[in-house]
């Protein structure tokens, strides 16, 4: 059961992200007036990147032992936290501007804050992972996982500069492009023609906040337990639930007409 679970849930998050950036890949030309070039492009990058995290998953586990298990993990999190998050962020920017572009300056600034606070996430797990354990095994395959302070006592100060980073990117990017989104939905012409955009920024809202809102469940579990082997489980069940929403929005028409009486 343990080795379907680390397995299976790992690959649903990452085909649901994947099916959205087909959905957004296919994009036809009144989508693309609409959101821009930028935006679809951003968008499309930023769940590539997501799907690539969560599909990756288990190889962090079927690799081998320390420090196989380190070495895909480091490169696992800074994919998420200095290409899916700031491209997500980037593409909210282009899509709620009212010229569907952004300072390039701009868009520097968020991707340079994320490229740093990867590299932190990084170093601090360089030296906070001193091995791995066995989490789940049977005659055909053994899983690993990461070890936090295995041979040493826990350092809090690791722990929470390595909860910090994450609150910047992916968290804070999200819930920040959430806040975004949310002022462009309550602030739209209620006269526009296409009168469903403020039903798909709901959507998208939603699923922004649940995703961040599971990294951060995670992360106080984390603070609280110590770094458990599940605690993956919150966000990756996060991420499914947020895709969910994320495509109801895609998938709904800019406008429906509406019957005349």
């Amino acid at each position: 059961m343990l080795i379907i679970l680390n397995l299976a849930l790992p690959a649903l998050a990452g085909l649901v992200y994947f099916a959205m950036a087909y959905e957004i890949k296919k994009s036809n030309r009144g989508r693309t007036l609409i959101m821009g070039e930028l935006t679809i492009r951003g968008t499309f990058y930023a769940y590539v990147a997501l799907g690539l995290w969560l599909l990756s998953r288990p190889l962090q586990n079927i690799i081998g032992p320390h420090p196989a298990p380190l070495a895909v993990n480091c490169v696992r999190q800074f994919l998420m936290m200095a290409l899916f998050a700031p491209s997500l962020l980037v593409a909210i920017f282009n899509w709620t501007s009212e010229d569907k572009k952004v300072p390039k300056i701009v868009q520097a600034a968020v991707f340079i804050v994320a490229l740093f606070m990867g590299l932190i996430f990084v170093l601090i797990n360089i030296a906070a992972v001193d091995g791995s354990k066995i989490i789940a095994q049977n005659s055909f395959i053994t899983l690993y996982d990461a070890q936090w302070f295995l041979e040493g006592p826990r350092r809090l100060e690791l722990v929470l500069i390595h909860l910090f980073v994450q609150g910047i990117t992916p968290v804070g990017f999200c819930l920040f492009a959430a806040g975004i989104v949310r002022h462009k939905r309550h602030n739209y012409p209620a006269d526009s023609i296409y009168n469903m955009m403020t039903r798909k920024w709901y959507f998208l809202e939603v699923s922004l906040i649940i995703f961040a809102c599971s990294m951060l469940v995670a992360g106080v579990a984390a603070l609280l337990t110590g770094y458990g082997t599940y605690l993956w489980v919150i966000y990756f069940a996060g991420a499914i639930v947020a895709g969910f929403f994320d495509m109801k929005g895609i998938k709904l028409p800019p406008r429906i007409e509406k019957a005349r009486g």
